[in-house]
């Protein structure tokens, strides 16, 4: 049996992955579930979605529609995709405005920021 150098890994495991570049950051910022409120730091961004590090735990299962606040951005209303071992990532809703909040943040404010600590 041969095995190819070709073959693609990620196709086999049918994940839809972010599509535009993340970018680090040292944004502080809060997810908004219903009356639930938990404050995190921004881990990165991109203009489709946004991954934050939580002080406390956000008990919002996947595709669960959560609003994120930041002082920087603004209100970024989005979806959550996954949340584990105390982080969330939320993929922006595409009906609202979010995109362009975070590409005007690119554009006029945001610093290329290299992490800290790494989990």
């Amino acid at each position: 049996m041969q095995f190819s150098s070709k073959a693609p890994v990620q196709g086999n495991l049918k994940i839809k992955s972010r599509g535009s570049s993340r970018h680090h950051a040292r944004l502080m910022g809060q997810v908004r579930y219903f009356t639930k409120l938990a404050t995190g730091r921004v881990v990165d961004i991109s203009t489709s979605g946004i991954a934050l590090d939580l002080q406390s735990p956000l008990y919002a299962a996947a595709g669960s529609k959560v609003r994120v606040e930041c002082d920087d951005i603004g209100f970024l209303d989005g979806f959550v995709r996954w949340a584990h071992n105390g982080r969330i990532g939320i993929e922006f809703d595409r009906s609202s405005n979010a995109s362009a909040k975070v590409a005007s943040y690119f554009r006029f404010f945001h610093k290329d920021i290299k992490p800290v600590l790494k989990r």
